[in-house]
């Protein structure tokens, strides 16, 4: 692996076009769970499966058990960045990273300083009325229970895309345009499991596709590089 890193802190050096495409194995070594993963959410019991009650369908007909599981699960406040988000940030400051990509919904590239994140899953963070569009602080939801509601009366959702919604158009054009035009595209700590978002690195047209990952993925026979290890590991390195 010391070869493999060698090789990809060479590339890092040289470049002034790297684009970050991460999924929730970045955020698994702050203490945010995954879900894929072993004693991932997915492989938990509940009354309901994850991928049900993270659903547009769900939320709309069982709120109150949304946000029950919503503030166990999905809300780490108190999280902080880690070797893999304080390097990108460094490398954004160093004019070296364009953009990070990513699939993760809790704010800790912003945390660690990355300004150029698009967020193709949106955020915990934001949160607005869905009757009037006032904006909530992600504290007002963490505190409360039970169904959070505006003065206004409306159920106050978060700026998250659930299952059976669309990604917005907006964020997956520029991270289209971002990844198209890289010198280095780095993916990290994803199963690239997950599409839309995944099929995006297939815009990719350069010769220095870097996988970072703990366990194989779809597209590891295409990368450039493949390195088998926690992300952040790798990145405390380079």
């Amino acid at each position: 692996m010391d070869e493999q890193i060698a090789r990809l802190k060479e590339w890092v050096d040289a470049s002034d076009n790297i684009v970050f495409f991460g999924g929730a194995g970045v955020s698994t070594e702050s203490g945010i769970p995954d879900f894929r993963s072993v004693d991932g959410l997915y492989n938990q019991q509940y009354k309901y499966p994850p991928e049900t009650i993270l659903s547009h369908t769900f939320f709309m007909a069982e709120p109150e058990e949304f946000f029950r599981f919503y503030r166990a699960k999905m809300l780490a406040l108190d999280a902080q960045p880690n070797a893999a988000h304080l390097k990108l940030a460094e490398w954004e400051r160093m004019g070296k990273c364009r953009a990070v990509v990513t699939q993760n919904i809790d704010g800790l590239h912003q945390k660690a300083g990355s300004k150029e994140v698009l967020e193709l899953h949106g955020s915990v963070l934001r949160n607005y009325c869905m009757r009037c569009h006032k904006p909530y602080d992600v504290r007002d939801i963490a505190a409360g229970i039970g169904v959070p509601k505006c003065e206004c009366g409306g159920i106050i959702k978060p700026d998250v895309v659930l299952y059976e919604e669309s990604l917005d158009s907006y964020t997956i054009n520029k991270s289209v345009e971002y990844i198209r035009n890289a010198d280095i595209l780095i993916i990290g700590g994803t199963s690239l499991a997950v599409y839309p978002a995944a099929g995006l690195i297939d815009y990719y047209r350069g010769n220095k596709l870097v996988l970072v990952n703990k366990s194989e993925t779809p597209a590891d026979r295409r990368a450039n590089l493949v390195i088998h290890a926690p992300i952040g590991q790798v990145f405390a390195q380079l």
